[in-house]
């Protein structure tokens, strides 16, 4: 029996190998802080970036998509920004918000999904 916290790792793994795939070089998985979880970070190029997962088994409950809302997006800013402080990352550094959205088995992956909001 599968439960919420396996099923979301399996998918973090299959969205890294995504990432890693087409060019992202993997940091970190399940950055946890007070604020939030970051659930990948990598870097593109020379670009940091703090990805979300959502999984969905179909879109009954709608698009995984939906789930990244104002509230997700302020505490995903806050983590990211105690990343770069506690890993002594300039503020000047460029850093993105991606969002990969995994229906099934397919995967969406939508680049700066959205901006910072500190």
């Amino acid at each position: 029996m599968y439960n919420k916290r396996t099923i979301g790792n399996e998918k973090e793994q299959k969205a890294a190998a995504y990432l890693t795939s087409i060019g992202y070089e993997v940091l970190a998985a399940n950055f946890y802080t007070r604020f939030g979880e970051i659930d990948l970070i990598a870097k593109e190029q020379e670009v940091l970036v703090f990805i979300e997962v959502k999984y969905r088994k179909d879109l009954q409950s709608g698009s995984p998509f939906e789930s990244v809302d104002g509230r997700k997006i302020k505490n995903i800013c806050r983590a990211a920004r105690y990343y770069m402080y506690s890993n002594g990352i300039p503020e000047d550094v460029p850093c993105r918000f991606d969002v990969i959205g995994i229906v099934d088995e397919e995967i969406i992956l939508i680049r700066n999904a959205f901006d910072t909001q500190f």
